[in-house]
């Protein structure tokens, strides 16, 4: 899983941070800013949202929950797409 996680590009929201590291950059707008720049770069592909406070941010955003999946380890994965 490491190896597919690492390369992949983060943006890290954080009023304490003021620097990160590695392939993430430090968000430095909302939420609904950085999805729209994300949007705006070239390719394809989705965007994952980790934590509760941010999840629940982007579902205000209209989002509509499609997939939901319970690990063994009791975390819970939640897919959502804008609503159109």
């Amino acid at each position: 899983m490491a190896a597919i996680w690492k390369p992949l590009p983060k943006v890290v929201f954080s009023t304490t941070l003021s620097a990160v590291q590695g392939n993430a950059h430090l968000a430095s707008g909302g939420l609904a800013e950085e999805i729209k720049r994300l949007r705006a770069e070239p390719g394809e592909g989705d965007i994952a949202i980790g934590g509760a406070t941010l999840a629940a941010e982007a579902a205000a955003l209209g989002l509509e929950l499609v997939e939901t999946r319970t690990f063994r380890s009791r975390v819970v994965y939640l897919r959502y797409r804008l609503a159109r």
